[in-house]
């Protein structure tokens, strides 16, 4: 993917001003760039030497884990498939092809828009990585933190001219199955993007 950008056209104050929450999505496809802005926004590295991050984590445990589930023309130049974000390297990993999308709004309570958009960011969460520190409380530094993440990808889609919303309305172990996630992995959030209609 291309090396994001640390400064945009837009102010922070006017992609506040201007979130909103939106669920109807133009078929068009997104580039490689829009989606490598996003992902950076949502878990990418601040600082290369010392690996901070775009969002806190407490005890930088990071527990998250993101993954991209695009559909068929849905990107510039990639495949329908189901690809993990690789923070280190800033870039993708495929781990399913095909356009799974029609499942995943399926276990999310046939929430159409899901289906509809070009591609959808999936916050999953590994609990352990911060149970292992701070006990049950991790459990409420990890929900902070996919707030943290779910917040940036709407402002940095805001600022793209993009739109998405935060979906916390579906089966989690059947959004699980159809990633075909690994069980430690627990899906957090579904965040359909796209232009808006």
């Amino acid at each position: 993917m291309p090396q994001p950008k640390k400064k945009g056209a837009l102010s922070l104050e006017e992609a506040i001003s201007r979130r909103r929450s939106v669920r109807e999505f133009l078929g068009q496809a997104l580039s490689q760039s829009q989606l490598s802005q996003i992902l950076w926004a949502t878990q990418g590295t601040t600082n290369t030497s010392q690996k901070y991050r775009t969002v806190p984590s407490a005890g930088a445990t990071y527990p998250l884990e993101i993954f991209v589930v695009c559909r068929q023309n849905g990107l510039e130049g990639l495949a329908a498939g189901i690809y993990q974000y690789n923070i280190d390297d800033h870039c993708l990993t495929l781990n399913h092809e095909g356009d799974v999308t029609l499942e995943l709004a399926r276990v999310a309570l046939n929430q159409e828009f899901i289906h509809q958009a070009p591609l959808n960011i999936i916050i999953c969460a590994e609990y352990e990585r911060t149970l292992a520190r701070y006990g049950s409380r991790g459990i409420r530094y990890i929900h902070m933190e996919v707030g943290h993440a779910g917040q940036n990808i709407y402002l940095e889609a805001t600022a793209l001219g993009l739109a998405t919303v935060a979906i916390g309305a579906f089966n989690d172990e059947q959004v699980r199955e159809v990633l075909r996630l690994d069980k430690q992995l627990k899906p957090l959030y579904i965040m359909p993007v796209g232009k808006p209609a």
